[in-house]
């Protein structure tokens, strides 16, 4: 039996529509460093019309890969709405990769034409040479009437971004797409090996946006204000701008200024009332707020991810500042939405913080599951440890591969339909998602587990201590042990022993690391995560000076 429902696409083209007329009292607010600059939802509809018309114009006819280098802020989103709204594909370039790896996964989606920003010119000038498929550059932010300081190579054009839209029609007939269709791109962070593409469609865009503005994960509504400053070319910035225009709720878009001063000047002065970012950020805002103290008290909830948050931090937002920080899980295969930590609502006061402190429960339509070293299914008690392996409409099938010739790699990702996640940990009863480590982080030690997470938070939890990370290290006896990186707060003192000593009674004596290292700065990756690779290889090469405790 058929149901009588209408059979209407979901897409992009009408998540544009309805936020900017049902929502059109709506803005996205550019941070600028002086004055901000504000964009009514329903004057977005316009400009996001011309900007399809002039992309047109230089062949994207179809699904082209239409690359952006750019910041957060208003023309950023105005290319989230355009290009896959005219059935074509927007690929967000992650700034922060390396040369090598910009250059190859410009080559790889084969982007056609690039949006980049104008302070980010000269970076994306050194790759441009070695972009093979790249016929357009449109540089974003410049004085459409001064002449670009920039010689592109042969083959290539180089225009204003304004200029492409002056004049053109402010609406655009956009196309009925297949919903199934591919809508946006991103590649991974590219830690090991090369990036891998994650291609999400409107449909999964569409179903996800929803789900993040739903009450069980940020909850956004029309009079909230968001403060974006997860960056736009990392997972589509946690679905954030998709999911406000839809639900109502308007946008802060930091641009370049994402350094602890002038993020909590955005705080104080446009009172966001939710934000969202790694937990790297809150680290330097807090600091921040240490040394000069502001009024942040319009910030009612922040959701982080990307990494495992210090529970330390997460007590003194809320304790200090009545902001609740809210653990989320995902990834770039996720889009990247898979699970929030809301605790239950049964519990109440210090009961919360087990559950605020876990990865929480996966979001309504993600699957997540626990396979063990003989890729058998654990039992979700809280108890049986193994890797996480999810499923949904907006988690990736499959890896971007356009010549067939990374399909092994590919492969090896997914398991009976299940993406292998490359998280471990637990699933309790009532499904709350407990990550242990990364499999790649996690330190066998005589035959056992040490968490490098569990100990991260609890060094970091030390008043003296900013930042502190965990690797395994070899050990002849014990195969692994591990070893403690700290970065202390800003005239902080405490010895390596100080410091071993206060993790004694929260972890069993065996876990107790005797390997310490001082270091000034945590190395991290492109998205503000610990890159525990790097600090594997100082200690490898014998560049740091580690304190050795017995």
């Amino acid at each position: 039996m058929l149901s009588t429902m209408q059979d209407s696409p979901l897409l992009i083209s009408r998540i544009l529509h309805h936020g900017t007329t049902v929502h059109g009292d709506g803005e996205v607010i550019t941070w600028t460093g002086d004055e901000p600059r504000h964009t009514p939802y329903a004057a977005l509809a316009g400009r996001v019309a011309q900007l399809a018309a002039g992309l047109r114009e230089l062949g994207i006819t179809g699904d082209q890969r239409v690359g952006t280098f750019q910041w957060n802020n208003v023309e950023h989103m105005e290319a989230y709405l355009a290009v896959p709204s005219m059935g074509a594909v927007l690929h967000t370039i992650n700034i922060r990769l390396f040369p090598e790896q910009v250059t190859y996964v410009v080559n790889h989606a084969e982007d056609h034409v690039v949006l980049v920003d104008a302070t980010l010119l000269p970076l994306f000038a050194h790759v441009l040479p070695s972009c093979e498929t790249v016929r357009h550059v449109v540089v974003v932010g410049a004085d459409p009437h001064a002449e670009l300081d920039f010689e592109p190579p042969s083959g290539v054009r180089v225009h204003h971004y304004e200029q492409l839209l002056e004049g053109r029609p402010t609406s655009f007939d956009w196309p009925e797409l297949d919903e199934r269709c591919a809508a946006a791109m991103c590649y991974t962070s590219g830690t090991t090996g090369n990036p891998k593409g994650v291609v999400y469609s409107h449909r999964s865009i569409t179903l996800h946006s929803m789900q993040v503005g739903m009450t069980d994960a940020m909850g956004l509504e029309p009079g909230d204000l968001s403060l974006a400053i997860v960056p736009m070319f990392h997972a589509m910035s946690w679905g954030l701008p998709y999911a406000a225009l839809t639900m109502g709720a308007s946008l802060i878009m930091p641009d370049r200024f994402l350094q602890p001063e002038p993020l909590v000047e955005m705080i104080s002065r446009l009172r966001p009332t939710k934000a969202a970012a790694v937990p790297t950020i809150w680290q330097g805002v807090l600091q921040h707020l240490d040394a000069a103290p502001a009024d942040v008290s319009s910030l009612r909830e922040v959701l982080v991810g990307g990494a495992a948050c210090p529970p330390s931090l997460m007590r003194t937002f809320e304790e200090r500042f009545g902001i609740s920080i809210i653990h989320g899980w995902g990834m770039t295969e996720t889009s990247p939405l898979g699970s929030i930590a809301r605790p239950p609502a049964t519990v109440s006061g210090e009961q919360r913080w087990a559950y605020r402190e876990s990865q929480g429960r996966t979001t309504a339509g993600v699957q997540a599951r626990i396979i063990g070293d003989d890729d058998e299914e654990l039992p979700r008690d809280g108890k049986s440890v193994g890797e996480i392996q999810v499923r949904g409409p907006w988690v990736t099938g499959d890896y971007y591969d356009p010549h067939g010739l990374e399909r092994a790699e590919n492969a090896a990702k997914f398991h009976d339909g299940w993406l292998r996640t490359g998280d471990v940990g637990t699933i309790s009863p009532d499904g709350y998602l407990r990550l242990t480590d990364r499999a790649k982080d996690v330190i066998k030690s005589g035959g056992e587990w040490i968490s490098s997470v569990e100990l991260e938070n609890l060094v970091m939890a030390n008043a003296a201590v900013s930042e502190a990370m965990v690797v395994g290290v070899p050990d002849e006896k014990w195969s692994e042990r591990p070893l403690v990186a700290v970065v202390l707060r800003e005239g902080a003192q405490a010895s390596p022993e100080e410091l071993r000593e206060s993790l004694r009674g929260s972890i069993p004596d065996w876990q107790l690391p005797e390997h310490w290292t001082f270091i000034e700065e945590a190395p991290k990756t492109s998205v503000g995560k610990f890159d525990k690779k790097r600090l594997r290889q100082s200690h490898t090469e014998g560049t740091l000076t580690v304190h050795h405790l017995r």
